[in-house]
């Protein structure tokens, strides 16, 4: 293992207060060194204009084959808790040509106007949604996370790449445990198999019973060199492309119905008409970043930035959830909800050449859910107090553990 600086921010692996953690990495400066699980030596960059330099900047890479000396050393292992993000071959993992092939293959399916084209099918699994939660008493306490704001994104990614029904759960079981950091190396790696292996599963099925869906395009895709996704490549391009397309989508929607149900004046606000509600969602994703810290990059030579030299080889996270909230970019009040602010800039969605290519998809679905639900039901109240919701048990996403909340009467 590389040294550890006594100075270096240990990463909670409970996620218990990423924003309070987000902090404590801003006050090293723009970039932090941080100590992985397994005490393992790493950086975050947390200042907004550190991170867009840096997703530029094409001495962070994302190879850890080629560029992770520990882990080419053979001093990082299967027993390394992160190990799912290190192994997995997609798009993420991926520079230069390789990077542009494997993203060329998946981008036309997730233009502006290929997610636009989606809307009626968002719309009615948003209403089927609505009317499941319509079963419930008034004053029931409803888990909206594993209700609403989990099953919609989900259904619509799955649908997308045309998973069966009865694969569902095994498939997107693997990348919910992949995003836990309180896992043990021993958990990781079981998870790792198992996710691997629903995947080939769910690959096979396709090529056996291809239909008009994204993965089946996928398998019978060439490139302009005739060359097709191998194995490998269409396993790890399902677990980035299901695991984002569901996980970071329900953090947006559930943050955003805290926000504005503890910001009932700005509740009020949208709900009249005065602001729209794509500014509640660009707004959630600027101080409420789904993605905390975002592994990994490696630095392929010793790089001097922002007052720090980090040596040729470390793994570097980008810290999305503090660059969000960065006084130098959004001034004093940058950790405040502010729907009426005029600058929501975020970067949320990534920068540069690995910008989300679910962003436009993701901004639909939370810009149909949002609205819905309240309309569906106006009385909607959290049932325990904000600061008493559970989180996610991780570092690496802002989100919660369950959204308990009360319906009340529906409209």
């Amino acid at each position: 293992m590389t040294t550890v600086s006594p100075a270096a921010v240990v990463l909670d692996p409970t996620g218990r207060d990423v924003h309070a953690e987000g902090d404590r990495l801003r006050a090293q400066g723009s970039i932090a060194q941080v100590e992985l699980p397994g005490g393992v030596r790493g950086w975050s960059v947390v200042g907004f204009d550190m991170v867009r330099q840096v997703l530029n900047d094409n001495r962070f890479a994302k190879d850890a084959h080629k560029h992770w000396t520990a882990f080419i050393d053979g001093k990082i292992g299967d027993d390394f808790p992160l190990i799912g993000w290190v192994l997995m071959d997609n798009m993420t993992t991926a520079d230069g040509a390789d990077h542009a092939r494997l993203r060329k293959l998946t981008a036309a399916a997730f233009t502006m106007r290929r997610s636009e084209a989606m809307r009626p099918q968002i719309e009615q699994i948003t209403t089927e949604l609505l009317a499941d939660l319509g079963t419930a008493a008034p004053d029931e306490i409803v888990d909206l996370k594993g209700r609403y704001a989990y099953p919609l994104p989900t259904r619509v990614i799955c649908d997308l790449f045309g998973v069966p029904e009865d694969m569902r759960r095994e498939v997107m079981r693997g990348g919910e445990v992949n995003v836990d950091t309180t896992i043990s190396h021993e958990e990781a790696v079981a998870n790792v198999e198992q996710w691997h292996q629903a995947m080939n599963d769910l690959v096979e099925t396709k090529r056996q019973h291809p239909a008009d869906d994204l993965l089946s395009m996928l398998i019978k895709t060439k490139t302009e060199d005739g060359s097709v996704l191998n194995d490998s490549e269409l396993a790890g391009t399902l677990h980035l492309m299901l695991g984002a397309g569901s996980e970071t989508t329900t953090n947006l929607i559930s943050k955003a119905v805290v926000m504005l149900l503890t910001h009932p004046d700005q509740l009020a606000l949208v709900l009249s008409g005065e602001v729209a509600w794509k500014d509640v969602v660009e707004e959630t994703l600027r101080v409420q970043s789904p993605i905390a810290q975002l592994p990994f990059r490696f630095t392929t030579e010793d790089v001097e930035i922002a007052g720090v030299t980090i040596p040729k080889g470390d793994p570097v996270l980008m810290g999305f959830a503090s660059a969000g909230r960065d006084p130098e970019r959004h001034g004093a009040q940058a950790d405040q909800f502010d729907i009426t602010r005029s600058d929501k800039e975020h970067l949320s969605f990534g920068y540069g050449v690995h910008h989300c290519l679910g962003a436009p998809l993701a901004r639909l679905e939370a810009a149909i859910a949002l609205p819905a639900l309240f309309a569906r039901f106006p009385d909607l109240a959290l049932a325990v107090p904000a600061g008493e919701i559970a989180p996610q048990s991780t570092f690496l996403l802002n989100g919660f553990d369950t959204l308990p909340v009360v319906l009340g009467n529906p409209a």
